[in-house]
């Protein structure tokens, strides 16, 4: 007779695993986040320091004119390169979380089709329509899910085109604007 205790105990194995590196993920990621918040906040400091510097240093009118025009094309420069670098990191994330996601699936699924197998070898006679009707349920579930994981890098990748452009188009503005 079949025991599918160690079956289950494999699978939920390989759930703790990729649990486990879901979590290591979770806090690579986070560690990315922090260092990249810390490093701007760093350079908004140091920015802030020299801007604060040249409205100390100004003498008249024309160079308060000036200066303000400068600092105006500086922060826009800052938040452009920083919402790019943002966007970036998280595309990395998203993708990071995807390729998981797909791993993950992908084990659970053979843990579960290697479970079917071993169970429809064992199974009492007459349930072979109860059998292929799992076995067909979990084929269609697999299918939907790769369909699921097309479309959704689909729209990943169009809404990166997207961003992109826009933030093509946000930095000649602000070239024409200077120029202007």
């Amino acid at each position: 007779m079949y025991n599918p205790t160690q079956d289950f105990a494999e699978i939920n194995r390989a759930n703790v695993a990729q649990a486990t590196k879901f979590a290591a993920l979770s806090l690579d990621n986070a560690e990315k986040l922090m260092k990249f918040q810390l490093g701007t906040a760093r350079n908004v400091f140091a920015q802030s320091v020299e801007n604060a510097n040249a409205v100390a240093g100004i003498k008249d009118v024309q160079e308060l004119i000036e200066l303000r025009s400068k600092l105006a094309e500086a922060q826009m420069q800052t938040a452009m390169g920083y919402s790019r670098n943002l966007y970036e990191l998280a595309s990395e994330v998203q993708a990071e979380y995807s390729a998981l996601a797909e791993e993950s699936f992908g084990v659970y699924s053979k843990g579960v089709a290697a479970f079917v197998d071993k169970a429809s070898k064992s199974a009492p006679a007459g349930s072979d329509a109860a059998v292929n009707a799992f076995k067909s349920s979990l084929a269609a579930t697999t299918a939907a899910f790769d369909q699921f994981q097309k479309a959704t890098k689909q729209v990943a990748s169009l809404a990166d085109a997207n961003v992109r452009a826009a933030a093509a188009t946000a930095t000649k503005v602000v070239k024409g604007a200077k120029k202007a």
